[in-house]
């Protein structure tokens, strides 16, 4: 018997004909970068779906790597992003790009804003940060990769976002032999003390700065120290001292599966793998030139957008 052959239909399916709900689920779970880039292009149903404000409740921006030329996209796909969220974006996540500007537009239109997430954001500095977080009262995550951040930042993250549950201050991995610093672990201490989760990978923080935070944040359920290889803490005095800390992670533990290491990102709800930006084949061909200058290409469509 010889292959089964597949019915047109089959081998090209009319997206339109399919249920709301389906088309629905199937665009939530696209990404923002793909939806913005080219989900919004296939048909009229689906551009109204993506039009939406609910579909832009969480807005996941991180990507693979910078290139100069993607700055300017990057940020006008984020502003866009907000603007279609209609003031109902909840969750927002960005990866190399972005600046002070850009978190000022974010944060006077998206005041219900619960989980900030940024990376390795350059252009990003602590006035910037000050000023945003002072708007975002409802605030429950702040995670901060590969950016450096004043004292001052958590304590007006503290102060002004009392409903902070998870902080997440990574830094870039070092076995430092000099003398710790407790200033970040002392103004977490005294600023935070609703935290639930607390990840200080790759920091400097000494046993002073530790001791601060186990004797104030007392419900902490999580505790992340990994490379953190100042702190002189062993599991079982962390655990005497906050024995309601449920998940303890150590200076030397492995860091193999977690969310800061190569490309691999977890959340929630599901595992996350940063995707490539969107290549010149990924974009409807309505939007390019024709030409063979990527450049110019993604210079359309930043105009476009």
């Amino acid at each position: 018997m010889g292959p089964t052959s597949i019915p047109p239909a089959v081998r090209n399916p009319n997206w339109q004909e399919l249920p709301e709900e389906l088309t629905t689920s199937f665009l939530e779970r696209v990404g923002s970068i793909y939806l913005i880039a080219s989900g919004r292009k296939v048909c009229h149903s689906w551009r109204q779906i993506c039009s939406r404000p609910e579909m832009w409740r969480v807005v996941d921006l991180r990507i693979s790597g910078y290139r100069s030329k993607w700055e300017i996209l990057v940020n006008n796909m984020a502003r866009k992003a907000v603007e279609w969220s209609c003031g109902q974006l909840i969750d927002f996540r960005l990866s190399y790009y972005g600046d002070n500007l850009l978190l000022n537009y974010i944060s006077d239109r998206s005041s219900k804003l619960r989980c900030l997430h940024l990376e390795y954001c350059s252009n990003i500095t602590n006035e910037g940060l000050i000023d945003m977080v002072k708007k975002l009262p409802l605030l429950e995550e702040l995670h901060i990769f590969g950016i450096p951040i004043s004292m001052q930042t958590i304590e007006v993250a503290g102060s002004s976002c009392l409903q902070l549950k998870s902080f997440k201050l990574n830094k870039s991995r070092y076995k430092c032999p000099h003398m710790g610093c407790d200033e970040h672990g002392l103004a977490i201490a005294e600023n935070m003390p609703g935290l639930r989760h607390l990840k200080l990978q790759g920091n400097k923080i000494a046993t002073r700065g530790l001791l601060a935070i186990l004797k104030n944040c007392v419900h902490l359920e999580s505790l992340d120290l990994r490379m953190c290889f100042l702190v002189e803490f062993e599991s079982d005095e962390i655990r005497r001292l906050s024995p309601q800390i449920k998940d303890l992670w150590l200076p030397n533990d492995y860091t193999d599966d977690d969310e800061f290491d190569d490309q691999i990102y977890t959340c929630d709800t599901c595992d996350y793998t940063r995707p490539e930006f969107p290549s010149e084949s990924d974009i409807d061909s309505d939007e390019l030139s024709g030409g063979s200058d990527i450049d110019s290409d993604y210079e359309l469509f930043v105009n476009d957008i």
